[in-house]
């Protein structure tokens, strides 16, 4: 393997099985076997077993920030397992070099009854640290996890949140050669992720290989520069993150547009609950537009009619060019909370100081639902036209800051 090359991964396939008995039976024949020396065919599934990641092949270079992606239950954590060595594959080949150190899941490798401190040197030293490394890195390890008075608590008592600090903490800590990050970073609060991200940049330049697994489009495009798609543990994309960010957001809008928007939205409309008038764009000056130049000051207009009271009512406009989705705008990104008492017709404003995208003709959609996207009261499929010219910093689809306002339509 190229001394420039921290993982390669060759064929790699692993399989499980729907049934707990059956798995159990299996378990033991295989052991049986090659007790014995006889192959247990694990390449051969048997009833009720399936491939969870199947024959998936790459490789990832020293220094590298690498992004993984894909629905629930694509493979992406039975990927990282096998990475960590928790698991060994059935089929193909892993070859790693380098220590690794993981974040797969909250409160991975912690005692329970054992205080944070206890656990900060057990912890590091399952990573490889030796006693006299600890206590050097200890107070440090401690002020990044930021659990104040509880570092002589037993973690039992920690919340999901803490037991993150505390883990990532030791992890970066350990100077790993390979960081392996699960989703776990979606339970700490939004300052500690950007203390984690902005770390993970540091110790990426001193040559720490990254690879991250989120189903957060924005921060796969922002801090990785090559991603595997996986779905249904078989490899749909593999190259430039953007590429397959892209190529994820359509698939799922696809998927979810084929599989409900119409039986919703007629179940909707019969009901009466709420329903979406139009859709206008304005300029700085507040005159409307259908045309803008990338960059400049957009609001983006949805008028709305409220029947009955909505349980955090989310509102959404996405953006398509020709080969598929772009750009989104959504409240629930947001954390956006709209007060569900508004009854009558309303006008949801998004004002968005600078439009950064690329220059291209889009049709635009526009979804109205009731506290996940998936509840769908209304939605009008690419009925808008949208024109953005002479593109300056726009790279693809992004993620730009917005300030969202409600008022009475007059």
């Amino acid at each position: 393997m190229n001394n420039n090359v921290v993982i390669k991964a060759e064929n790699v396939s692993k399989k499980y099985c729907k049934s707990l008995k059956e798995s159990m039976v299996y378990g033991m024949t295989d052991i049986g076997k090659n007790v014995l020396g006889l192959s247990s065919h694990s390449e051969i599934l048997r009833k009720d077993e399936f491939w969870a990641v199947d024959n998936v092949s790459w490789e990832i270079k020293r220094g590298e920030s690498f992004g993984l992606i894909g629905p629930n239950g694509s493979g992406k954590t039975t990927l990282l397992k096998m990475l960590n060595g928790i698991f060994w594959p059935d089929k193909g080949k892993i070859t790693v070099q380098g220590r690794v150190g993981a974040l797969i899941a909250v409160g991975a490798g912690f005692h329970s009854l054992l205080s944070g401190r206890e656990n900060i040197y057990i912890n590091a030293a399952i990573r490889g640290m030796n006693r006299k490394e600890i206590d050097k890195k200890f107070d440090s390890i401690v002020a990044f996890a930021d659990i104040g008075d509880f570092l002589d608590s037993p973690v039992k008592s920690y919340s999901s949140g803490m037991y993150v600090r505390l883990g990532f903490s030791v992890a970066v800590h350990c100077e790993p050669d390979i960081l392996l990050v699960d989703e776990v970073l979606s339970v700490g609060d939004k300052d500690f992720q950007i203390k984690c991200y902005q770390k993970m940049s540091e110790i990426r330049k001193s040559g720490t290989t990254i690879i991250l697994v989120t189903h957060n489009e924005h921060t796969i495009r922002e801090y990785t520069s090559r991603c595997l798609y996986l779905e249904r543990g078989k490899e749909k994309f593999l190259g430039p993150s953007e590429d397959a960010v892209s190529m994820y957001i359509k698939d799922v809008l696809e998927y979810k547009s084929a599989k409900t928007p119409l039986n919703a939205i007629t179940k909707s409309r019969e009901q009466g609950k709420a329903e979406l008038i139009s859709l206008k764009f304005f300029d700085s000056k507040g005159q409307e537009i259908s045309f803008l130049e990338s960059g400049q000051e957009l609001t983006i207009q949805l008028e709305c009619l409220i029947h009955e009271k909505l349980c955090n009512p989310i509102f959404g406009v996405n953006f398509y060019d020709n080969t598929g989705f772009n750009y989104s705008i959504n409240s629930d990104y947001e954390n956006q909370k709209f007060n569900g008492d508004l009854i009558g017709r309303i006008k949801v404003k998004i004002h968005i100081k600078e439009f950064h995208v690329p220059t291209k003709n889009y049709l635009c959609s526009t979804v109205i639902a009731e506290e996940t996207p998936d509840n769908l009261m209304d939605w009008h499929n690419m009925t808008y036209k949208f024109v953005v010219g002479r593109a300056r910093n726009a790279r693809g689809a992004l993620k730009l800051p917005t300030r969202w306002e409600v008022e009475k339509a007059k």
